[in-house]
């Protein structure tokens, strides 16, 4: 976690009313220029500023607007031994935009492209803090700051939400980078601008709770609702199932049986006490199928193969039927199923589900947080899967009407690159909201320390970036295919950046850059903190009382036992 505090005063060689003279063009090709420093810049008296650094940004002034140009790379093909003599030193820059020149020939607003390139010879100068202003400017009324930029601490790093959002955006960074409290920030800074909003974060290792004490609906293992009638057949087979020797036989059985027990139950529901039928009696014939979101009772389902069981003609056949009885059976009276599988009754609850999980209505808790963490390992992903897909589908069948942020922590365990890992409807499931959500009003934020790890096509998705430290060369270079030459450039300082730094780029920022996020309260952190060997080691252990409390937990599957 990061807690260096943030100065509000800008670089001292950044001054507004500063003309820092570069040096001069000499080579353009296409969208790229190559400058030669002027020799003062090479002065070792502290008169001059030093050499700009990648990432800067610089202008060169046209009859009718001022170029931007982004510093990609710095070099001294002819080096010097000696302090005395001068040397060659040149900048490569990649033009990005410009600032038109109203008829005053004052700069107006920025814009992408170059419609007048500059010419050889040209002064670059460094820009100015008005301009700077202007290239990162973004509508404040749909844009939230979320730290600065890293050429000058006074020109704030904003973000456009309905940008971002609308296109998935990913934070990706090395444990240890910051990436909890980035996230925390960025989602509380959106949420603050937006109480309205519906967001629903899966916590994977119960850290965001505190983030967002006064925005949030934690959803714990022991208070979470998800009925097993919600699952699809893909879902309900991983559960009952799972990958036995058996499975095909066992598979067949249950798609079988699974729109009887619906069908039963829907039956049992248009009966009174008396008997008499309520409303249409529905056959087997109706159009009722395995995925169909319909409440069915485990007690129907082991009483319809119970039934299979008892027919002579079924003797030779009984094994997939035992066996998918006494899976019920277990998984039913498993304390760690409870919020699956426990509820005495079954009724169609659906719409509070949804309502629960997607805060509709909002009443003050605009954030649904998910903590998988108490869950069994075996169900994760299923459940994962069951709340990717539910997310989808609500965006289909309301037409958008409320649009939705899924928020997937450690998305590399859910959608990983290689076929054999991760469940194969989790991954179909995060996929459809990658590529078809943003029509529907869903929209997904994908944080992994491991980017390489991620299934790509999940990754170019994602139309903002925020990337902070990472060593593995891997995880570097699948951020730089595909992005621009300036981003590229950037992406150099990948493995040094400090805690709390990121590059970003895409459709969420008006820039390519480096920047230095806010600082969150103290009482906001996510309990993401490593764990301190020497302090803990060098306390005394607690009572006796704290094995017995551990073991307790452990065998409930719980972290907050009665």
């Amino acid at each position: 976690m990061y807690r260096q505090q943030v100065s509000s005063s800008p670089m001292p060689h950044l001054r507004s009313d500063a003309i820092e003279r570069v040096g001069r063009i000499v080579a353009v090709t296409g969208a790229h220029a190559v400058i030669l420093i002027d020799a003062e810049e090479n002065s070792a008296s502290g008169n001059h500023p030093k050499s700009p650094e990648i990432g800067t940004l610089l202008k060169v002034d046209t009859p009718k607007s001022i170029s931007l140009a982004m510093i990609s790379a710095l070099s001294s093909p002819m080096p010097s031994h000696s302090r005395d003599e001068k040397e060659l030193r040149i900048i490569e820059v990649e033009f990005i935009g410009e600032l038109p020149k109203d008829h005053q020939g004052q700069p107006m607003g920025f814009r992408r492209g170059i419609s007048c390139y500059p010419s050889l010879g040209d002064i670059v100068f460094r820009a100015n803090k008005t301009e700077l202003e202007k290239a990162y400017a973004c509508d404040a009324e749909t844009s939230i700051r979320v730290g600065h930029i890293q050429q000058d601490e006074s020109i704030p790093a904003m973000i456009k939400i309905d940008e971002m959002l609308g296109k998935h955006f990913a934070v990706l960074g090395t444990t240890g980078t910051g990436k909890s409290c980035t996230v925390a920030l960025i989602l509380r800074r959106i949420l603050e601008k937006n109480p309205q909003a519906h967001i629903l974060l899966l916590d994977v290792h119960r850290e965001y709770a505190n983030a967002f004490q006064e925005y949030a609906e934690v959803i714990t293992p022991d208070n979470m609702n998800l009925p097993f009638w919600l699952l699809n057949f893909d879902e309900i087979v991983e559960i009952l199932i799972g990958q036995q020797s058996n499975r095909e036989a066992d598979t067949e059985v249950l798609r079988e049986l699974i729109p009887l027990a619906k069908l039963r139950y829907m039956n049992n529901q248009r009966r009174d006490r008396n008997g008499i039928v309520r409303g249409k009696e529905f056959t087997e014939n109706t159009n009722i199928g395995v995925d169909t979101p319909v409440p069915y009772r485990t007690s129907d389902l082991t009483g319809i193969l119970e039934e299979y069981i008892g027919k002579l003609e079924l003797r030779g056949e009984l094994a997939p039927y035992k066996r998918l009885k006494a899976r019920i059976e277990t998984i039913s009276r498993d304390p760690r199923y409870a919020f699956m599988f426990g509820g005495l009754t079954v009724q169609d609850t659906m719409a509070q589900v949804l309502a629960r999980l997607f805060r509709i209505p909002v009443n003050g808790k605009p954030i649904a947080i998910l903590e998988l963490g108490g869950l069994p390992g075996e169900i994760i992903n299923v459940v994962v899967s069951v709340l990717a897909r539910l997310a989808f589908d609500f965006g289909v069948w309301s037409a958008g009407r409320i649009p939705i942020t899924f928020v997937c922590e450690e998305a590399h365990r859910y959608v990983p690159i290689d076929k054999t890992l991760g469940f194969e409807p989790t991954k179909r499931a995060i996929s459809r909201i990658a590529k078809e959500g943003r029509k529907y009003g869903v929209s997904l934020c994908m944080v992994t320390q491991r980017p390489a790890e991620l299934d790509p096509t999940i990754l170019s998705q994602c139309n903002t970036i925020f990337s902070m430290r990472l060593t593995n060369e891997r995880d570097q270079d699948i951020l730089r295919a595909g992005i621009s030459d300036a981003a590229a450039s950037l992406l150099e300082f990948m493995s040094t950046m400090g805690t709390g730094e990121a590059i970003t780029f895409g459709e969420g920022v008006a820039l390519p850059t480096r920047i230095k996020f806010d600082m969150l309260p103290a009482d906001a952190w996510p309990k993401s903190n490593t764990a301190s060997f020497t302090n803990n080691w060098a306390k005394e252990l607690p009572d006796d009382n704290f094995l017995n409390d551990i073991v307790i937990r452990w065998r409930a599957q719980s972290h907050n036992p009665e």
